[in-house]
């Protein structure tokens, strides 16, 4: 007859608020989505204490590209909503869309995700999402870490980041000087107000203004909270078609700083972006914004996408193919403006905006 361990009497893991078990369940439930997220190139599987990808070996002379972000506050409205799946899309996006902006394939992603207290199905739907966000990109996810702690975190408190790698030829970088002038701007629509900025929007929609998450707006079409958590678009594929079918001088990631200042970060000295603001729809969300802070146009500029979510710059005779790809993939997307030559000033603006938006 075999004797049964005995209980520990002493203290344990579990008693100091690390629940081993919970975080193995959460395993269990999340290898399904985990396991959608693959490529040809991906060597094992879930367990591995690493992650092996296998490179072809069909580049020429190829560049690793990396990049890792989180999602910031927007995991506010996510764990007051009780939805957790969505900031998991949103977590791929802020990586991927800016591997692509140097013209890199997304090949493979790795999540990190700090937890108060390990609740095996929240878990389970955060990692659903960057699956999910995963496919979209065309990219694998070849890992992740869930590290719970106690004392450090609530129990219902998390955040969540992640690193990305991907892979472009050295001499097909997309850089600022490739731009020239005479060159067309093209911005492509934003989902909304994809991750940046949640502390500004919480505190203007939750504070002030005291509207309920649960609550119908109808300017929105649904709910406060199902309008803060439309996840961020991913245009890693849509930016890659344009890369395959004109010749596109550089992208822009439109994240925190706005148009204006990630726009300038790909823009030579000796040029400037001329931006019309009456060329994009603006979404709601943005006047709701605006309207219930009286948040100044400046500041709303500076800190919100204002409805385009990444910008392509491309020589005009390329700009009605790259039109027909992107409406082809479901990708809302205007002319917005032009680079012309700024003159001899060194402190010139390389990014102008003009004009007024039309709903705004």
């Amino acid at each position: 007859m075999t004797d049964r361990p005995q209980a520990p009497t002493g203290a344990t893991y579990a008693s100091s608020g690390v629940d081993i078990d919970a975080g193995e369940r959460a395993v269990e439930l999340f290898a399904p989505h985990a396991k959608r997220a693959t490529r040809p190139e991906v060597m094992g599987g879930i367990g591995g204490f690493a992650g092996l990808f296998a490179l072809k070996n069909t580049y020429r002379q190829p560049l690793l590209a990396s990049s890792t972000d989180g999602v910031g506050t927007k995991i506010a409205v996510a764990q007051a909503m009780d939805v957790h799946h969505t900031v998991g899309i949103d977590l791929v996006a802020m990586v991927v869309d800016d591997l692509v902006v140097c013209g890199a394939e997304p090949l493979f992603l790795q999540d990190y995700i700090a937890i108060g207290e390990v609740v095996p199905e929240h878990v389970a739907s955060i990692v659903e999402g960057i699956s999910e966000g995963c496919v979209q990109a065309g990219c694998a996810l070849l890992g992740g870490e869930t590290a719970e702690h106690p004392g450090l975190m609530a129990p219902g408190e998390y955040d969540i980041s992640a690193t990305g790698v991907g892979i472009v030829e050295s001499d097909e970088v997309l850089q600022a000087e490739n731009v020239r002038p005479g060159d067309v701007i093209l911005g492509m629509a934003s989902s909304g107000l994809h991750s940046n900025g949640y502390s500004l929007a919480r505190h203007v929609l939750l504070d002030l203004a005291r509207l309920p998450l649960e609550g119908h707006v109808e300017e929105f079409g649904r709910t406060l909270g199902e309008e803060l958590l439309e996840p961020t678009r991913i245009y890693a594929l849509d930016c890659l078609s344009l890369i395959a079918e004109t010749d596109v001088r550089v992208f822009s990631h439109v994240t925190g700083g706005g148009l204006a200042e990630n726009l300038e970060r790909v823009m030579p000295r000796g040029l400037v972006a001329r931006l019309d603001r009456g060329r994009w729809s603006v979404p709601a969300v943005f006047g709701t914004i605006a309207h219930h802070g009286r948040v100044e146009q400046s500041e709303m500029e500076r800190t919100f996408n204002m409805g385009v979510g990444m910008i392509a710059v491309l020589p005009e005779e390329d700009v009605d193919r790259a039109q027909a790809v992107l409406t082809a993939r479901h990708v809302d997307n205007w002319v917005i403006g032009h680079v012309e030559k700024s003159g001899e000033d060194s402190d010139a603006p390389r990014v102008v905006l003009e004009g007024s938006h039309a709903r705004f």
